[in-house]
């Protein structure tokens, strides 16, 4: 009997879970490892989205089979959402469909669209499904940048001049998980124009919409006229909201790519449990003071952040989205590689991060640090960091 499963023989070692093993492991020590590795929100959701959920589960009727496409009402909430933040209309009938986050949405997108041997142009660094959501449905990955400046469109250019076969899809993800780059609309107007051109898919990941700083709000590439010819876009509750427990995500856009979509959730699932997909309804649909409570919330964490890592001896680019701040590795220390970075920080500082090659060999040199402890324990982490540096010799700014 052959245990050599193909596909499992094309995935590498999760490198990041050595990391998490150790921290689960200090943990069940009784150290209080202050976790900044994870991307997994501290605030609860807002109350009245409880209460729904409460009030839908307590229905004899609501425990059946859901939809794998989504509750048409859920559907509706998504397209109005896109309608008054970035002004596109939606079809809730062809044109979204709910994911089981968006992190689903987009394997189950690639299982879709994918023959083996296709290729996919897929940013690097980047949060892993990117890549490997293709690399499962048997397809080989082109690596392109992730910072978008010339130098990206260079690169777009050479992978279609000498990538054999032609790529047939590219995944874009603005705000960046883990370098929290941004673009403006101009740069997806170019990149439809790119796409049309060449023929190419854009699957676009959205999901830190709402995480913006600093009064610049992120566009959607749905927002360039005719980009629905190309493009579909995920989008997520799980930050915007508090909700990533609750895996609940959208996919919109080209009534192509959804429709190939829903059939293959239609084989694999009968969607989100229907409360879980009422409560989501309320979490579109009611106020949204949350949204902004929760930007200004990430926004002062990052501020703390960046100053008191700085003043610790770590320099660390203020992150202009998301809930990551993606940090070089301290001067002094560069060699060390990020994942070792990343051990020492959690045996001797008590501090867990992200190292920056889970994320792709571009990453290497960088962490991915999360915004996801209060402003208390993130001064605690820099002060942890402040003696751990001084042990190897890296003065703080203060010192």
């Amino acid at each position: 009997m052959d245990d050599q499963f193909y596909r499992i023989k094309r995935l590498p070692p999760y490198v990041i879970a050595e990391v998490n093993a150790m921290r689960a492991a200090a943990r069940q020590e009784g150290r209080d490892i202050i976790d900044l590795g994870m991307g997994n929100p501290d605030l609860p959701p807002p109350q009245h989205v409880i209460d729904k959920l409460c009030e839908v589960a307590q229905k004899p009727d609501a425990h059946g089979y859901s939809q794998s496409q989504g509750i048409p009402g859920l559907r509706r909430a998504q397209a109005n959402y896109y309608e008054r933040r970035f002004g596109v209309d939606l079809d809730p009938e062809s044109e979204v469909v709910v994911t089981l986050g968006s992190k689903e949405g987009l394997a189950s997108l690639a299982t879709a669209i994918t023959a083996p041997g296709d290729t996919i142009l897929s940013p690097n660094p980047s949060y892993p499904i990117h890549q490997f959501g293709f690399i499962i449905a048997g397809a080989s990955i082109q690596s392109v940048p992730t910072t978008p400046d010339e130098h990206y469109w260079d690169e777009l250019e050479r992978a279609m001049r000498f990538t054999v076969p032609r790529p047939t899809v590219l995944v874009v993800n603005f705000p960046s998980n883990p370098t929290s780059e941004v673009v403006d609309l101009a740069f997806y107007e170019r990149l439809v124009d790119w796409a049309k051109f060449h023929k190419v898919w854009i699957l676009s990941d959205l999901a830190y919409s709402e995480l913006y700083y600093d009064g610049n709000p992120t566009p959607s590439v749905l927002q360039v006229p005719g980009a629905k010819d190309v493009a579909v876009e995920f989008t997520s509750l799980s930050k915007t909201y508090s909700m990533a427990g609750w895996r609940v995500g959208f996919a919109v856009g080209n009534p192509t790519l959804i429709s190939a979509l829903m059939r293959v959730k239609s084989y694999i699932d009968y969607g989100a449990f229907t409360p879980i997909q009422a409560a989501a309804c309320a979490a579109l649909n009611g106020p949204q003071d949350i949204v902004e409570k929760n930007r200004l919330l990430y926004h002062k964490r990052r501020d703390v952040l960046v100053e008191s890592f700085g003043r610790a001896g770590w320099d660390i680019p203020a992150p202009p989205a998301s809930m990551f701040a993606w940090a070089p590795l301290p001067p002094g220390l560069k060699e060390m590689g990020s994942m070792e970075f990343a051990k020492e920080l959690l045996a001797h500082a008590e501090v867990a991060v992200a190292p920056g090659v889970g994320y792709g060999e571009d990453g290497e040199g960088f962490v991915r640090i999360g915004l996801v402890e209060n402003e208390q324990r993130l001064r605690q982490a820099a002060r942890n960091i402040k003696r751990y540096l001084q042990s190897k010799g890296i003065n703080s700014a203060n010192s």
